[in-house]
Parts: C-alpha cells; structure tokens; sequence
C-alpha cells in the first residue's frame, strides 16, 4: 500500500529530492491514513462522504462518554485498508480541552504501530 506522504507539522503534501510528489509505504503509509481518518469531519471528504467522525452530531459540543467517543475512533480505524485491530487509548484531557491520547494498530501483515491522537 502506498499513499501521498504528508508532512507532520503541517500536514501537507511533501515533494521528494527530484521534486515529484513524495509517497509513503505500509506501515506509515497506514498509520497516516488512520490520523486521517480520525482527523476528518463526517461527511467532509468530497469523495467518500462516509469517512470520518461525527463530530458535529455527537462529539463536539456535546456530552459524550469517553467510552463512546473511543468505539467511534476504532471504527473508524478499522475502515481503513490493511488495519486488522484498532485500540483507542486516552491518555489526557487539559483545563483547554484539548484531548490526548494513541490508537494502537495491528495491521493485516500483523505488523503493529501506534497513531497520537
């Protein structure tokens, strides 16, 4: 599997040496499409409208068990290509509200990576 590597700052595209669109191979290539996943509004991407979270129905400004918010996160996971099992673990919410945590992989290979929220 491979995909457009995006940088992890910005999380934008990136060109490699020669200038051409730099693409990422499994594991990474994997664990960029999960943070994506998770990081998409529900019904945002033009393309799929069925990718994402709910975040405007069920999880922002509203109360949500952490439970619920993390079955929501490993579904959405598992939708991803060559994700086998998904482990959302919150590790933290700041006084900001500003939510901490990683979702632990097993892909179909049976290789394992972890994903921060």
């Amino acid at each position: 599997m491979q995909t457009l590597l995006l940088d992890r700052s910005t999380w934008d595209l990136v060109v490699d040496a020669s200038g051409s669109m730099a693409v990422a191979s499994a594991p990474y290539a994997v664990a960029q499409n999960v943070a994506c996943a998770v990081r998409v509004f529900l019904g945002e991407c033009w393309y799929n409208t069925a990718l994402g979270l709910p975040y405007l129905t069920n999880i922002l400004g509203r109360t949500q068990s952490a439970a619920l918010f993390r079955a929501d996160v490993e579904q959405t996971a598992l939708s991803v290509e060559g994700v086998a099992q998904a482990v959302c673990v919150i590790t933290g919410l700041s006084p900001a509200r500003r939510l901490s945590g990683i979702i632990q992989l097993t892909l179909t290979d049976g290789s394992q990576t972890v994903v921060s929220l």
